[in-house]
């Protein structure tokens, strides 16, 4: 099997290994990734998951070879959009999947075209020094499917995605970090310890008000100011009557100054 899942509470690590092709996708494995990340989202035990390549790199992309071998667009008939409905597994496994809980990216080595198209499916990514991105399926005319166009102008902006699209150049740790392509930079190897201890963290707070805020957060894209707005409120109402519980235990003494180490 190259995908397994690692499981430590409420936390679970899917691992990618693959390692022999730096974790190219081929579809065995992006059958197996897509399986996996369903499983977690429909698990109610478990609240945060941690994305990880095994053997020193995330993800390679679309396994080039495995592309070559196939015959004209029917090739892609697969994962073609319906007109309604759910839309089927990506070509690159879990893309398209729209979780219920938070997921985030331990990336070491390359996070390159499809590759970097699932970093970004992630909530979050934590980069290693020496790792790095870039649209490199820009050299062989592949398109970016997996999203893409779509995640990365949200991550950066417009014009640096432009940037990284149409040049296909390669973007490393300290710059990903610098323009909003990752939030945390590590030590090489570091990668999953850091994006585990980040999925514990937000796996102990109070769980229904952080699946709540992180929708508003996505469903927030397209709308208007004021229509956000009334999304926001009808999304997280019923979390504010939780809260007063919350709003007891500070009254009485916890999480005073910030202190995050006893909710």
């Amino acid at each position: 099997m190259t995908v397994r899942i690692e499981k430590d509470g409420a936390v679970w690590t899917v691992i990618h290994s693959r390692h022999e092709a730096r974790n190219a996708m081929d579809p065995d494995s992006a059958e197996a990734l897509y399986d996996a990340f369903r499983a977690f989202d429909a698990d109610d035990s478990a609240r945060t998951a941690v994305f990880w390549g095994e053997g020193g790199a995330f993800c390679a992309g679309w396994d080039l070879k495995h592309a070559a071998s196939l015959s004209g667009a029917d090739a892609l008939d697969p994962f073609d959009f319906p007109e309604e409905g759910e839309p089927p597994m990506a070509a690159m496994g879990p893309s398209r999947l729209d979780l219920s809980k938070p997921v985030i990216a331990a990336v070491a080595g390359p996070a390159v075209a499809g590759g970097m198209e699932l970093a970004m499916w992630a909530d979050m990514r934590v980069m290693e020094e020496t790792a790095f991105m870039g649209v490199y399926c820009r050299r062989w005319g592949v398109p970016l499917i997996d999203g893409g166009t779509v995640r990365l102008p949200r991550l950066v902006g417009e014009g640096r995605a432009m940037d990284l699209i149409l040049t296909g150049r390669r973007v490393d740790a300290e710059e990903a970090l610098r323009i909003g392509l990752c939030e945390y930079v590590v030590l090489e190897g570091a990668a999953r310890e850091k994006a585990e201890e980040l999925a514990h963290d937000i796996a102990r707070f109070p769980y229904s008000c952080v699946q709540a805020d992180r929708r508003s957060a996505r469903m927030q894209h397209g709308l208007s100011e004021q229509d956000a707005l009334r999304q926001e409120w009808w999304n997280s109402k019923i979390e504010v009557t939780k809260g007063v519980e919350g709003a007891a235990r500070f009254a009485a003494g916890k999480g005073r100054g910030g202190d995050f180490g006893d909710v």
